[in-house]
């Protein structure tokens, strides 16, 4: 096994590079870097390369630019052409190169204020609205729903936090990584899917706690029954095609102007809101702990273990608050640091508080009486606590408040990310001089958000939910096996043209697939030796991942159990896939085709192209970033 030469600093370490001769050639021990995130250097032609396009690595040994198709390709055909713009990746030099110039945003957000960051985004339509929608179904069994959606979470958390850890200097998350880890097309598929989510997400939310605030101040006697539900509750028209909705888009309003405003004063609100909402949670648990009948429990699953496994695909996009810790990354302090500590800790908070609240509503009043709008307040109205029903109202408007602003502050974020790489027009990269925020995304996404829930009742599209939350965290894992995988040939011989980079990527698809079919299996009854075979082809391809690839040690965090850790979390993320509606798999495929075409016709002619003008990305790729004070 004989390791491919690297280019690497004759001063520094891996893990503390200092480049000062970024074109010398050495047979020092392979770099942490990938190969796209090195210093353009001419290689013997005996070495094996890793697989970039053919048209881009004869660029990168002349030291050109990744120039887009339309400047670089003279008259070549369109599909040849998209296909090497697709397959571009990008060194995560020109990303940092915007916040070392002065476009950045203000690094602001500690670990406490991180932590709860990820706690407003998770708690709040989960516990005050999704646990009477399961429940209905999976009966007290909901808790095992909310414990097994959040056991996938911890596995994708796990991968999260690394590559957070790894990309501390840049927003952008899962299209970020996906865009390092693998390429272009495959970032905006990840991007429009996950998009979609928190775009319809918001809107609903926004409905959701607007009923609430109705409902809030119908607790004044004399408003009681005296507003219209045209303005809180919406009013269907059209024979229920249009749903006005006034006090949706005005609450958006309020919290957009909030974001816009700056990160400093947002991120208070959310503090005092999710600190409130907390332990309002908290005492609501601790009032219905004696309130609990345990045989309200029995039956536990009342409609078999499907349902529950159904109910945790429901559930599923009530644990996204670590997505939106790690697109705080160019505004956390210490990032390296913080970032890992936010995206767990919320997590693991949230499965607490998940699981306590389920618990007990299900044991103080029998599951098929719990309402689907306000279930918790609905149980301890049953038992006579109205007193408490007035903290849960508190409670649910906070909730829902802090959800929608972290939601409506993780879009804006993605939106800089393709504005600055040109795969979305410029106006969204623009960040204000002296607010430093991305002012033009944060209104484009408000705008998008408000329109939705004034016109139209998006609590409909709900089934179609949690496609792009669990689209982006199998790419997520995904891209922490890839970034692992030392540049250098191995013992093993590649499979026939295939090299042993596709070969790992082919097998990756594999446990995909694998997963999906064993989900489908499951979800209609199919005989159960299809489920092992699909379960014995994912095994084979993992044992091809674990010992024809070879791994190194990243800087900063360390996902546990690479490549197992992540190979699970595909293989459940995708098994979980297979259990969302008909409807929602409709959403993926007509939604990527014209992901498609808008790449077609738009990003790949406009991509920023990888420079040289920012000769060592190694800096940038494995600097800490400067932190505040």
């Amino acid at each position: 096994m004989s390791p491919i030469m690297t280019c690497t600093s004759p001063k520094g370490t891996l893990r503390n590079p200092v480049p000062t001769e970024p074109h010398r050639m050495t047979q020092e021990p392979t770099s942490l870097l990938p190969v796209w995130a090195r210093a353009p250097t001419r290689r013997p032609k005996t070495t094996r390369r890793h697989p970039l396009h053919l048209h881009e690595a004869a660029m990168e040994e002349e030291g050109a630019d990744h120039r887009p198709p339309s400047s670089s390709s003279g008259g070549r055909g369109f599909l040849s052409g998209l296909c090497a713009a697709a397959l571009r990746r990008k060194p995560i030099s020109a990303h940092a190169a915007h916040a070392a110039s002065g476009e950045g945003l203000v690094r602001q957000l500690g670990v406490f204020e991180l932590v709860l960051l990820g706690i407003g985004a998770s708690i709040g339509a989960g516990i005050f609205v999704v646990t009477g929608t399961v429940a209905r179904d999976a009966g007290p069994g909901v808790t095992i729903s909310f414990v097994l959606a959040g056991a996938a979470c911890v596995l994708n958390a796990l991968c999260y936090a690394e590559l957070a850890s790894r990309f501390p200097a840049v927003v952008g998350g899962a299209y970020l990584y996906t865009y390092a880890a693998f390429n272009e097309l495959t970032a905006f598929l990840v991007f429009t899917q996950l998009m979609l989510d928190y775009h319809i997400g918001a809107a609903s939310i926004a409905r959701s706690l607007a009923s609430y605030f109705v409902q809030f101040l119908e607790l004044i006697p004399f408003l009681k029954g005296h507003i219209p539900t045209w303005i809180g509750h919406g009013e269907e028209f059209f024979g229920g095609v249009v749903s006005v909705n006034i006090l949706a888009p005005i609450l958006l309003i309020i919290l957009t102007t909030i974001l816009c405003y700056g990160v400093k004063e947002s991120s208070a609100v959310n503090t005092f809101m999710t600190t409130l909402k907390i332990v309002i949670v908290i005492v609501v648990v601790f009032a219905g702990v004696f309130e609990v009948d345990v045989s309200n429990w029995s039956p536990f699953m009342p409609n078999g273990f499907k349902s529950v496994v159904t109910g945790a695909t429901v559930v599923f996009f009530a644990y996204v608050g670590f997505d939106a810790v790690a697109n705080s990354a160019e505004e956390a302090k210490k990032p390296q640091r913080d970032l890992p500590i936010g995206i767990l800790g919320s997590l693991l908070a949230c499965v607490l508080l998940y699981v306590a609240v389920c618990l007990v509503i299900t044991g103080m009043v029998p599951y098929t009486l719990l309402g689907e709008d306000a279930p918790l307040a609905e149980a301890f109205a049953a038992k006579g606590l109205k007193f408490v029903t007035v903290l849960i109202s508190i409670g649910a408007v906070a909730g829902l408040t802090t959800t929608l602003l972290v939601g409506l502050y993780v879009q804006s974020r993605l939106y800089l990310g393709l504005g600055r790489d040109g795969l979305l027009p410029s106006i969204f990269a623009k960040v204000h001089p002296t607010r430093h925020t991305p002012l033009h995304s944060q209104i484009w996404v408000g705008c998008v958000a408000a329109v939705l829930a004034g016109l139209f009742n998006v609590h409909e599209l709900s089934h179609i939910l949690s496609v792009g939350t669990l689209t982006g965290y199998s790419v997520v894992s995904a891209c922490v096996i890839t970034l692992r995988w030392n540049d250098k040939t191995t013992s093993c011989r590649s499979l026939g043209n295939m090299s042993i980079w596709q070969e790992g990527v082919l097998c990756l698809v594999i446990i995909a697939l694998c997963g999906f079919v064993a989900g489908m299996c499951y979800r209609f009854s199919y005989a159960i030796a299809f489920m092992i075979i699909a379960l014995l082809i994912a095994v084979a391809a993992g044992f091809a991942l674990q010992f024809r690839q070879v791994y190194v040690d990243p800087p900063g965090f360390s996902c546990p159990g690479v490549p197992i850790v992540p190979m699970v979390s595909v293989f459940f993320n995708m098994l979980l896939f297979a259990q969302l509606h008909e409807e929602a798999w409709y959403r993926f495929v007509i939604l990527s085709l014209l992901a498609v075409g808008v790449y077609a016709g738009y990003g790949q002619y406009h991509a920023v192209p990888s420079s040289s003008d920012h000769p060592h990305p190694a800096v940038a790729y494995h600097g800490i970033p400067s932190e505040a004070p």
